[in-house]
């Protein structure tokens, strides 16, 4: 397993790199960088707190209104999942390297279809290609701008659910092995010659075996308390507020900005208010440029770094995610669909 999504200093751009030195003292730089088991933990346990909460409301006050609510809620701790796998790739979310490896791993990143070890792998290449035509994630924000009604037509298509049976039919042609692993948009077929049926069938029953696993579990739990309904709200979240959230979470972070290897101008830092926070930047994470200014840093040390670096002017006012969605909103009619 690849150790880290972090680069060492010596693989970070130039620009980024020289800036770092200047704006930070050691002692700065030590404090930012302490990890904690306990800070960690509590950001897992949180995470599922908020999400059974969310089904405990739903089966007390069942109806179309409470259903579309605790969905909408559960889709913001499924992203607060997936960011907390990010904090494991990056070794932030516990001191401890098998809490950050496995820990996260089965009780953060496979309830989501996720899978640690490749999202390291791809995300170590986001970091050192930001801002290049190499980012692997560079289709999640690259047409920005586009006209109001594009936006609206692709928020439309994540809402009914038709992005997310998207999406999921890539990860299942990802599990069998026929497209490369990614977390963006892009398709990339893999080499298939001497692969026979039983084959591409025992891959995908082996890639897709934790998946099923953690949320056989899931479903088990809430049919042994008699309320195994519930786990619709569960992939309403997974398949229509989910991709909405992610969207707006990418084009928060890198779209419509600079191409340029400098991630003082690549990336934006967006300021999130209580519904922001609860829907598409759990865990501090529209802390985006102090993140990739220093990846090693934990989420919780993220808003006293962008104070600090506030206070040397190296970081402009952050823009509301309203903002940020007028500015990718701004672009010709006609513009991608």
């Amino acid at each position: 397993m690849t150790q880290s999504a972090t680069p060492r200093t010596d693989q970070m751009p130039a620009a980024t790199r020289r800036k770092l030195s200047e704006l930070f003292t050691p002692d700065q730089i030590a404090w930012l960088t302490q990890r904690s088991d306990l800070r960690g933990a509590w950001a897992i346990a949180s995470t599922w707190g908020v999400i059974a909460t969310a089904f405990a409301a739903l089966a007390l006050w069942p109806g179309v209104i409470t259903f579309l609510l605790a969905s909408a809620v559960i889709a913001g701790r499924q992203l607060c999942l997936a960011i907390l796998q990010h904090e494991g790739s990056h070794g932030t979310l516990f001191k401890n390297r098998w809490a950050n490896d496995v820990l996260t791993d089965w009780l953060c990143a496979r309830p989501i279809w996720q899978n640690l070890p490749k999202y390291k792998v791809h995300h170590f290449g986001h970091h050192t290609q930001t801002g290049t035509d190499e980012d692997p994630d560079i289709t999640l924000h690259a047409d920005y701008p586009v006209s109001r009604a594009s936006l609206a037509r692709k928020m439309v298509r994540d809402i009914t659910g038709l992005t997310g049976l998207k999406i999921a039919f890539g990860l299942v042609m990802m599990d069998a092995g026929v497209f490369k692993w990614t977390v963006a948009n892009h398709i990339e077929r893999l080499p298939q010659t001497g692969r026979s049926w039983w084959d591409i069938a025992m891959t995908t029953v082996r890639n897709m075996g934790p998946l099923l696993i953690t949320n056989g579990v899931l479903l088990g739990v809430l049919a042994a308390l008699g309320q195994a309904w519930l786990y619709t709200a569960w992939l309403v979240a997974f398949f229509c507020w989910l991709p909405l959230f992610v969207r707006i979470r990418s084009i928060a972070e890198h779209g419509c900005l600079p191409r340029s290897r400098d991630m003082f101008l690549n990336t934006r830092t967006t300021r999130a208010g209580w519904l922001a926070r609860m829907t598409v930047a759990p865990v501090h994470v529209n802390y985006h440029l102090e993140h990739h200014v220093m990846a090693s840093v934990p989420y919780y040390r993220l808003p006293q770094m962008h104070r600090w670096l506030r206070e040397k002017h190296a970081a402009p006012v952050a823009p509301s995610y309203l903002q940020v969605l007028k500015l990718a909103s701004s672009g010709r009619r006609g513009a991608a669909a």
